[in-house]
């Protein structure tokens, strides 16, 4: 029965989905437009360009496995380095109250700041390359992070500071055992943006002087006016994005478990 349950739980969710596409079909090949092609030409450029390799190497084309590492590699070193400064610096400013209300206009500013306006800055200083792209991912989706943090430290209860000093608990360890724990839940709120963030940052980095990855092979695909190409790079990104989150959201339940117990014993 929970299988039966499961199984038309995920019909109630993709049959939308499913429509949407059959009515994309349709009208694509109804009006033939050029910069509309139907989906089976979208599917047919992702085998093509990424998907029709030999089986030892899970079916990936020598480009897919280029193309891939290169984005992957670049949006995930960013994140984590914008993860992990977003913590630190997120939980020392958040601690002090004095550090707060110094710094909080100025992270606002630099928050209000679209990354993609600061590339050429990026591209002047590191030059084109990796590390241009790394920056750049980092830089746009540590604001989440940061600002999560901090306000999640600020918002935890003072009487489980209290009672954690009242037993000795001297202050990294009640940082380590009681702040951060409590702060979590924003902390990966905050991360899950941060990664939607990423992605789109990603592809903004691989437009200027790149040539590997999704974000080059988007804008080589338009500039040869290879529009079905052109759309299985938008649709692999979409792709991608779900796999990420819903990948996100499956480490968060399990690792926030605790909290979501904790919760449901308080109510």
């Amino acid at each position: 029965m929970r299988a039966l349950g499961a199984l038309r739980g995920s019909v109630e969710r993709v049959w939308l989905v499913a429509l949407a596409i059959a009515l994309w079909e349709l009208v694509t090949r109804a009006v033939d437009e050029t910069y509309f092609p139907p989906p089976t030409k979208i599917v047919d450029a992702l085998h093509e360009l990424w998907f029709s390799g030999p089986a030892s190497q899970g079916f990936l084309t020598d480009k897919a496995v280029d193309d891939f590492s290169t984005s992957l590699t670049h949006l995930f070193a960013g994140w984590a380095a914008a993860g992990a400064a977003g913590v630190l610096l997120g939980a020392a400013i958040g601690r002090s109250r004095t550090l707060y209300d110094l710094l909080n206009p100025v992270l606002e500013f630099l928050r209000a700041v679209p990354p993609p306006t600061l590339v050429p800055f990026f591209i002047i200083v590191f030059q084109l390359g990796a590390t241009m792209q790394v920056v750049t991912i980092a830089f746009g989706v540590v604001w989440p992070v940061l600002l999560n943090t901090c306000d999640g430290v600020r918002t935890v209860d003072p009487l489980q500071l209290e009672t954690a000093r009242v037993f000795g608990v001297g202050r990294l360890r009640r940082l380590l055992t009681v702040t951060l724990p409590a702060a979590s839940p924003k902390i990966f709120a905050g991360l899950r943006v941060a990664l939607s963030f990423a992605l789109i940052l990603m592809v903004i980095s691989e437009l200027f002087g790149s040539t590997a990855g999704i974000g080059s092979e988007l804008i080589g695909a338009q500039r040869s006016f290879e529009l079905p190409r052109m759309w299985a790079g938008i649709v692999m990104l979409g792709l991608l994005g779900l796999l990420f989150n819903g990948v996100f959201m499956l480490l968060e339940r399990r690792l926030l478990a605790w909290h979501t117990g904790a919760k449901r014993l308080a109510n």
